[in-house]
């Protein structure tokens, strides 16, 4: 029997470092496939959203896991006991029960909550046969990359158990400063879960400091549950996004022991939101996820996860993950989540988008606007006629002008003509490369039919990232546009209601939050444009 190497040869990080936007990145280059399964995602997680807490889970989901232990050295072949522990952490962290949730600063309290998902290592394997759900396998690579070589056994990892049933872990040893990586919803199978560095895993055994509490594989399972970095990956142009309304805007990533408050972007007073765990802040000053990241979580179960975990029962007084909450709260009487509205008299952290009050008012002062006329009856949004987006008011369908200059088709099943080759969408063309933006004429070529990838690159919303990928934010654009005409039907049906003297109090939140994005989405559509 051939004996292990003894020694450790690659130290424990002292800087976190995730590979998973990189991962992204390169499937988006060279798998046509995931483009499109991340467009339907995206846009499920838009939906869910817009349809405020009706979610298809009730109480928690209890997902099964796998863990895949690779191993060359004896240290690598982490015991089942670091493996519980990394367990126990996970569900701290997922319910809101960590011990130093109380270290959160107080503007950002109120935004914490209970994501209601558990995690269990699996009784049976795909067989039906009973597992402790651990695996271990001896390889004789000295250190895996990102390149998903540890999840193939012929390539001297360990394959993945069925993904639509089980969240894969793998535990390996690492050849570069790698902590961890995730596969983003929508990849193959084959590949799908999260890896991560042995001496990162867990809260004893090898795990090493200062990433010994557990909390690497809470930020790569946040990735596998469709979150994003809180940065927004734009290499610290306060352009970027994560998807997420109750996150501050952030310059880019904190890593080490960041000391409250720390600006960046303009977010005083508050500043960054360096203790959620999607930044890159060391183990012990992580504790959170916001009740939008919860949304998003959520709206990852109902679409692209719908066929894993069961659901349990949660005797929870306040279903936070739901973004429900009564307005007469005795412990919380001035904040409302659910709607992520902060009362004038509480001092909210510096959030990404405007709080106007909680009525259907919309600024003539702020481009783009929506403006309400008082002296047509029916339903009458109108929309500035300036030289950036037109739009024809038919009735309650609201339909992009085709005469308009730029001409943008309000279509999901017509794309750009090098959309046919989703990798070249992010080809840099070269700084000195012309780019293509919306003129006189068509952008798009309605003889080519086929879904329009949402391309998720980095940085994705400076100006040159446009440059250097003009088909990319061609294709970024098209589906904002399909997002605009989304909502636009949606404000009329609103503009209806009111003008029958039918809308409640509540529909007057929803609308007033919905004319926020709608403004959101135009103003992203203008930066991509260069307006």
């Amino acid at each position: 029997m051939a004996r292990r190497p003894a020694a450790e040869q690659h130290p424990t990080p002292t800087k976190r470092n995730c590979g998973t936007m990189p991962v992204h990145e390169r499937m988006l280059r060279t798998d046509p496939d995931y483009a499109r399964r991340r467009t339907q995602s995206e846009n499920h997680h838009f939906e869910f959203r817009m349809r405020r807490a009706i979610v298809a889970r009730t109480g928690v989901t209890r997902i099964s896991v796998v863990v895949h232990v690779v191993s060359r050295t004896a240290a690598e072949n982490i015991s089942d006991a670091q493996i519980k522990s990394q367990i126990d952490v996970l569900n701290r962290d997922f319910r809101k029960t960590n011990p130093d949730i109380n270290k959160i600063p107080q503007p950002f309290k109120n935004l914490a909550g209970d994501a209601r998902i558990e995690f269990v290592l699996a009784d049976k394997d795909p067989s039906g046969n009973p597992t402790n759900g651990i695996t271990h396998k001896t390889t004789n690579v000295n250190g895996f990359t990102d390149d998903n070589k540890v999840k193939r056994a012929s390539t001297g990892g360990t394959d993945a158990w069925p993904a639509d049933k089980y969240l894969n872990i793998w535990v390996c040893q690492f050849s570069n400063n790698l902590l961890g990586y995730a596969q983003f919803p929508g990849g193959a199978a084959a590949t799908d879960g999260v890896v991560i560095l042995h001496s990162a895993f867990g809260t004893e055994g090898t795990a090493a400091a200062p990433f010994n509490l557990g909390r690497t594989a809470t930020h790569e399972i946040g990735h596998w549950l469709n979150l994003r970095h809180i940065w927004g990956d734009d290499g610290n142009g306060c352009n970027g996004d994560d998807f997420i309304t109750d996150t501050p805007n952030q310059a880019s990533e904190n890593t080490g022991k960041p000391v409250f408050p720390h600006i960046s972007c303009n977010n005083a007073p508050s500043g960054d939101m360096f203790m959620n765990y999607m930044d890159y802040s060391d183990d012990d000053s992580m504790f959170m996820f916001t009740a939008g990241q919860i949304e998003r979580m959520q709206a990852c179960l109902d679409g692209d996860r719908a066929s894993i975990g069961t659901q349990v029962a949660t005797n929870a007084a306040i279903d936070v993950a739901t973004l429900k909450f009564n307005e007469d709260s005795p412990t919380n009487p001035n904040i409302d989540l659910g709607t992520l509205k902060f009362s004038e008299d509480i001092p909210p952290p510096t959030l990404k988008f405007r709080d106007d009050p909680v009525t259907v008012k919309f600024r003539d002062d702020v481009p783009p606007t929506i403006k309400f006329r008082d002296d047509q009856v029916g339903p009458t949004v109108k929309f500035r006629d300036d030289a950036t987006i037109k739009f024809r008011d038919d009735g309650s369908t609201q339909k992009f002008l085709d005469d308009a200059s730029p001409t943008l088709k309000n279509r999901d099943d017509i794309k750009s003509p090098l959309a046919d080759k989703p990798p070249a969408a992010d080809v840099a063309t070269g700084p000195g490369n012309d780019i293509q933006l919306p003129g006189p004429g068509p952008v798009i070529n309605p003889g080519q039919r086929g879904a329009v990838p949402f391309v998720l690159s980095t940085p994705h919303h400076s100006m040159a990232w446009t440059q250097s990928f003009p088909q990319s934010a061609q294709a970024e654009m098209q589906s904002l546009a399909q997002q605009i005409g989304e909502i636009e039907a949606m404000l009329t049906e609103y503009v209806q209601a009111e003008n029958a003297g039918q809308l409640t109090e509540e529909e007057r939140t929803q609308a007033n939050m919905l004319h926020q994005e709608y403004e959101a989405l135009i103003a992203e559509y203008q930066r991509y444009a260069g307006l």
